[in-house]
């Protein structure tokens, strides 16, 4: 994809699930994945970053030699005038110590020249410079930039992730040996996603990861078939893990978590798991303590299991994250205040039943909310924001996409909050230009999406102009987002990213 007005080439933008993925290599492990570990990646698309002028007048000046930057992975390698040994992994460490790796030796250029290639102290703030993917690459090119590369701080807040087939490699007679992951135990990952895999599988990776007793801290299984044994033996042995998710893994039951959880876990996650219900929130309220997220997604839990969590939670736990549980109501939520009173960070998304009343609970109990998502809640009405803008005097993102019963009248409500940062609007299919005008004086306002709002005009989204300190616009599928008004923002909105 090219610029059209200079015709460099863009970097690959992130998606925004936050997922990094790289190239595919011969020994399996090539085609992983590393996740973002910072959840504001999933509201943002990368930009073009420039590498700091540290290389040498000597270096800088040949023009046979490329200017390293992010929108090459392979700059940095081509700088080096060394092309990635064959078969070679990109996330894992299956390169041999004795693999051709070129020496300082034999790099281009003076001998001034080669020892400021492979000079630690510009290499390692060169690096950060460069993604997860890039870096992968960039490790293959000599020993000295892989020694550099493979310190743990450049990998802070990844996560790799890996499918059950890239677990293995198949031997000339068929049969299977799980892969090393010295490579990720250099790096120093304590946090991993598997997605696929089986009980067997785990064993092999507790048995497999030098750092899987002590050193993983996060765990987390995707679409798995693991059960209730291979639960407990994962959270036996692994006894550093205090994140857990689980998703879309049906073959445990509610008595694997009574027989599983450990009191040490303090973050939860839980969805699309058909066999989680009340019960399931019974033995997380009475096993976990300390716990200070919880996040579900369960189709068949009821108001009853919001009351299930004892005192030592209410005071700990300051997240919890209730999606598209259908059958909760404000009777739930009634218990849910009561028994949580310290929460900081809340979602009702998807929780069609909850009404204006629910909503004025919240407000009225949970006065420390800094987040509040109240996505995909249809019978939410211009009443519950008069509710949020008098009680809710710290909360600084909320969320309101697909309310489509909001109205102008409820952002005349929101615009007296003065700590509200990040507004999303997204598919608010009755607000209008006499609605933004009512936000235009937000100064507060840092991010604002109005994506999918029929409704909004050209001439009305103009005057966004005068929110001078916004940070983020999402006009996506928006009608008035015209070419000219994208210009017109990028003329009075310099430091404001326009996401078309």
């Amino acid at each position: 994809m090219s610029n059209p007005r200079n015709g460099d080439t863009k970097p690959p933008c992130l998606p925004r699930n936050g997922l990094v993925k790289i190239p595919t290599q011969p020994n399996g492990l090539g085609s992983a994945s590393i996740t973002k570990g910072t959840p504001a990646v999933k509201n943002r698309l990368c930009q073009p970053s420039s590498v700091p002028a540290i290389l040498s007048p000597a270096l800088a000046h040949r023009s046979d030699l490329p200017i390293p930057s992010l929108a090459s992975p392979l700059s940095l390698a081509t700088l080096a005038s060394v092309s990635s040994p064959p078969g070679a992994s990109l996330v894992g460490l299956n390169t041999s110590e004795g693999s051709e790796q070129p020496s300082p030796e034999r790099l281009p250029g003076s001998p001034s020249e080669r020892q400021l290639a492979v000079d630690e102290k510009i290499l390692n703030r060169l690096f950060w410079y460069f993604s997860a993917c890039e870096k992968c690459v960039l490790a293959q090119v000599c020993k000295a930039w892989r020694r550099v590369l493979y310190q743990p701080k450049f990998w802070v807040g990844l996560t790799p992730v890996l499918h059950t087939k890239e677990l293995y490699n198949i031997l000339p007679g068929g049969e299977k040996e799980f892969v090393s992951l010295q490579g990720f135990a250099v790096r120093g990952f304590d946090g991993f996603c598997l997605v696929g895999v089986s009980d067997l599988d785990i064993c092999e990776f507790i048995d497999n990861y030098p750092l899987s007793k002590k050193g993983v801290k996060s765990m987390s299984l995707k679409r798995s078939t693991i059960t209730d044994a291979g639960l407990e033996v994962m959270l036996e042995q692994m006894q550093g893990v205090v994140r857990l998710e689980l998703s879309g893994c049906n073959d445990f039951t509610e008595a694997g978590l009574w027989s599983s959880l450990n009191a040490r876990i303090t973050a939860l996650s839980v969805s699309d798991c058909i066999n989680v219900a009340d019960d399931a929130i019974a033995a997380i309220s009475q096993l976990l303590p300390n716990l200070t997220e919880l996040n579900l997604q369960a189709y068949h839990v009821t108001d009853t299991a919001l009351a299930y969590f004892t005192a030592k939670q209410g005071y700990t736990t300051h997240t919890l994250r209730l999606n598209s549980c259908w059958e909760i109501t404000n009777h739930g939520v009634v218990n849910m205040v009561h028994s949580l009173p310290n929460l900081s960070v809340l979602s009702l998304s998807g929780c069609s039943k909850v009404t204006d009343d629910g909503v004025e609970l919240v407000a009225e109990n949970l006065r420390k909310l800094r987040s509040l998502d109240l996505s995909w809640c249809p019978r939410i009405t211009d009443m519950a924001l008069e509710y949020i803008a008098c009680d809710l005097h710290k909360l600084e993102e909320l969320v309101l996409d697909r309310c489509v019963r909001i109205t102008d009248t409820g952002l005349s409500y929101l615009s007296t909050m003065s700590s509200l940062r990040s507004l999303y609007l997204r598919w608010c299919c009755q607000v209008q230009d006499f609605g933004l005008k009512h936000l235009l004086g937000m100064g507060s306002l840092r991010l604002l999406s109005l994506a999918g709002c029929p409704l909004l005009t050209t001439t009305g989204l103009s005057g966004l102009v005068q929110l001078q300190e916004l940070e983020e616009l999402e006009l996506t599928n928006c009608p008035g987002a015209t070419p000219e008004l994208f210009k017109y923002f990028s003329q009075h909105l310099p430091c404001c990213m326009v996401i078309e």
